[in-house]
């Protein structure tokens, strides 16, 4: 047993800092989840609750990432794969969304858990799996047990992991890269061909995980790491077949990202490219204190952007990181320049205006400043070098790099605190926080320093020891104060409760459409489809739909955003072609302009009340399908608009199409039933003495495959943005399936990878 302790004590601790951390979930019953927020701020539920909050800064976990699993675990368990969403953008890609993660392995815990435990344990998997790994990591570079526990402490807790941690997504993504680092040492030292196996489906795992941009950084780091271990050990055929077992985990991921390309391609967001997303300088020094400009959890935060910029990794690991370098430790070149590079990237540098400038698929759209999380990975590692190569100066009484770094952290200590007291660039108020959240990483800092110096004390032997053992306990103190701080831990009652108007709606509205001041929190958390949405990669081609609703013209969509304008000169005409039956008034909404104005129009009747909402019923309102008698044919999208919105023009009988159907439609009786309707299957019954076009007002995509009676049909864009279908005279069955080309490819690509790795795996067996 003493053996075991000793030998695995570093393991112990790190289970026991995550055990603390997630005490909450596991003795007192609470969730890592912000549903106090939820029912605080979101409606329905904000009309009947309100509560204190630690932490309202997530809203994405709220109205995006939970709704999004629920949806993604629910078509697992009818057994579809979850390719689409019918309850946004009235519908909308699910796989190709990206950060709904619906082949993420940790999905396996939602088939053995209730659906909130399981959501917990993934959140909570996430730090324990980052500390785990980076101590693999470590202990592979020959590091001591002690450094290695720092340097893991330091990346389990680091700003970027923390606080994004309650996503679920952006964590699984990197906590990889220490991982599969450790893959590529192992490998160079003894090649095998698990190793190969353990990177192409680690790195496999990084890229289901939810977060494309987060997994192409943690790929290139270790394409990188692989070019340079080939160069410093001289051995390239090693790292050819590294090279093979990254690009085996890219086929893997395929099934993920060609969708997920697929649907960006066809997003606003593929077209909008800023630079906006670089750390300004002076928010720099929150590295060494993160609280400096203040804390969302506090309400005192006052500039930058919190859950963005975020790099800490602790104030130990960070002064050790800077003593390595001070003392030029050996092996930490990588793990510098990887840091310096990712600095430049997410700062205001020329690099990131040319990574903008390059136009690059979710890296140049997107938040360059993210890929701050590699120079916090980089800094927890050269820590670790740090304290080993402190031991090593203890032992051989050199000084020469203790001095120099003093009158560092001397002088920056000096230049912070004299621009606070001094200069006070800031108002009074904004020079408290800034003051008062300088404290503890000055306090931590001097007392490091005096532990350094002790150590040089030759009759104090012991001090060396304890010396340690207090930077392992004040790195552990300081990343745990710093991640309670943020994670929220609330009552689990409180997670999306059914209220009175959910009840309703869950058990009235089936698959007719709702419309008013309710987001994805309800319409994908609930299943109930709506028209609006929020979302990175939605279709373009819907948001300019919407958008025209205003004042008939196309213009050019919402980055994430879809929001119906309540009034405009061709709302209503919308509402009624995509068949919402049913609007949702909040009573304290009164007839201001926020609210959807029904009291305008006559045929919407009140069919129910409560003390908060009432819903009315669009009696105007077009079935969801039913079958059109004529068409016309428009060659431009703004023709097409303007004949939709035209005075005279009949929604219910004639369709806006883009070419000629081989079936010419007549006048004539007809009725449609939906007889199923499932995420990715939709199935109609529909009967007519004479032909006619069959129109279902969810959202054309090419992925979507129809059949007439169990043979091929061709799907039309109708409206703009909807589907079509020829359907002859007599009785038959449509059937609507989504299978895009894209999906399919990528299981081919996917198979392939795996047969080429078991192929490789046992060529290596007998090399």
């Amino acid at each position: 047993m003493k053996k075991f302790l000793l030998k695995f004590w570093p393991i112990i601790v790190i289970l026991s800092v995550w055990l603390f951390f997630a005490s909450p979930y596991f003795f007192k019953g609470l969730v890592p989840f912000p549903s106090k927020y939820l029912v605080t701020f979101f409606p329905p539920w904000s009309a009947q609750y309100g509560m204190p909050l630690k932490n309202n800064a997530m809203p994405d976990v709220v109205t995006q990432i939970y709704p999004w699993k629920k949806i993604t675990i629910d078509s697992w368990k009818l057994g579809q794969v979850p390719l689409w969403n019918p309850y946004s953008f009235s519908g909308t890609p699910h796989a190709g969304n990206y950060q709904t993660a619906v082949f993420s392995p940790v999905n396996i815990l939602y088939f053995v858990l209730p659906f909130l435990d399981a959501w917990s344990i993934m959140i909570l998997l996430q730090p324990l799996f980052a500390g785990l790994f980076m101590y693999f990591l470590l202990r592979t570079l020959k590091r001591s047990n002690p450094a290695s526990l720092i340097g893991s402490i330091a990346f389990m807790f680091c700003g970027f992991l923390t606080v994004w941690m309650a996503y679920g997504t952006l964590g699984w993504a990197v906590l990889w890269l220490p991982f599969l680092l450790a893959i590529v040492v192992g490998h160079f030292k003894m090649r095998s061909r698990w190793n190969l196996f353990m990177l192409s489906t680690g790195l496999a795992w990084s890229f289901f995980s939810g977060h494309f941009q987060m997994s192409v950084y943690v790929l290139l780091a270790t394409v990188a790491f692989i070019i340079y271990q080939s160069f410093l050990t001289k051995r390239t055929r090693e790292g050819i077949e590294l090279a093979v077992a990254v690009v085996l985990g890219l086929m893997l991921s395929a099934p993920q990202i060609l969708p997920s390309l697929e649907a960006y391609s066809l997003s606003v967001r593929s077209e909008l490219f800023t630079q906006g997303g670089g750390i300004a300088w002076q928010y720099l020094v929150t590295v060494f204190a993160p609280d400096f400009y203040g804390n969302p959890v506090t309400r005192n935060d006052w500039f930058g952007y919190y859950a963005e910029w975020a790099s800490y990794i602790g104030v130990v690991p960070f002064l050790l990181a800077v003593y390595a370098i001070i003392r030029r430790t050996k092996y930490i070149g990588f793990f510098l320049g990887l840091a310096v590079i990712s600095f430049l990237i997410a700062t205001p540098t020329p690099i990131n205006a040319f990574v903008v400038w390059l136009k690059l698929p979710a890296i140049s759209t997107s938040y360059e400043a993210r890929i701050i999380v590699l120079a916090s990975f980089s800094l927890a590692v050269v820590g670790a070098y740090g304290l080993d190569g402190l031991r090593e100066d203890w032992g051989k009484k050199k000084v020469s790099s203790v001095f120099p770094f003093s009158m560092i952290v001397c002088v920056f200590l000096i230049f912070v605190w004299g621009t606070v007291m001094i200069i006070q660039p800031f108002p009074v108020d904004k020079l408290l926080i800034a003051r008062r959240n300088l404290m503890l990483p000055t306090g931590l800092t001097i007392g490091y320093v005096l532990l350094v110096f002790a150590g040089f004390i030759r009759r104090w032997k012991f001090i060396k020891h304890a010396a340690i053992g207090f930077f392992v306990v004040l790195t552990i103190v300081d990343m745990q104060r710093y991640s309670i701080k943020w994670m929220p831990f609330d009552p689990r009652e409180y997670v999306y409760p059914e209220v009175d108007i959910l009840s309703f709606l869950n058990n009235n509205v089936g698959y007719e459409r709702i419309f008013g001041n309710l987001g994805g929190e309800v319409t994908n958390a609930f299943a109930i489809s709506g028209i609006e949405g929020y979302d990175a990669v939605y279709q373009k081609r819907y948001g300019e739909f919407i958008r025209s609703t205003s004042d008939g013209q196309i213009i050019t969509p919402e980055r994430s955003v879809v929001q119906f304008p309540k009034i405009g000169n061709y709302t209503e005409n919308a509402i009624r072609l995509l068949g919402v039956r049913y609007v949702v008034h909040r009573l304290s909404d009164g007839r201001f302009s926020w609210g959807y104005p029904y009291w305008e129009y006559p045929y919407y009747q009140s069919i129910y009340r409560n003390d908060q909402y009432e819903v009315f019923e669009n009696k105007n309102a077009l079935p969801r399908t039913f079958l059109a008698s004529s068409y016309i044919t428009r060659s431009t999208d703004q023709d097409s608009i303007d004949t939709l919105y035209s005075k005279d023009f009949d929604l219910r009988e004639t369709l806006v199409l883009e070419t000629d159907p081989e079936v010419k439609p007549q006048l004539g009786d007809g009725r449609v039933t939906i007889t199923k309707y499932t995420p990715n299957e939709v199935v109609i019954r529909a009967t007519s003495l004479v032909p006619k076009l069959l129109f279902l007002s969810d959202v054309y995509d090419t992925g979507w495959k129809a059949t007439v009676d169990g043979k091929g049909a061709r799907i039309y864009r109708a409206d703009y943005d909807f589907r079509a279908v020829a359907v002859p005279a007599g009785e038959h069955t449509i059937r609507f399936v989504y299978w895009p080309r894209s999906f399919v490819y990528g299981l081919w690509i996917s198979a392939i990878a795996i047969g080429l790795l078991v192929v490789l795996m046992f060529r290596l067996k007998k090399l």
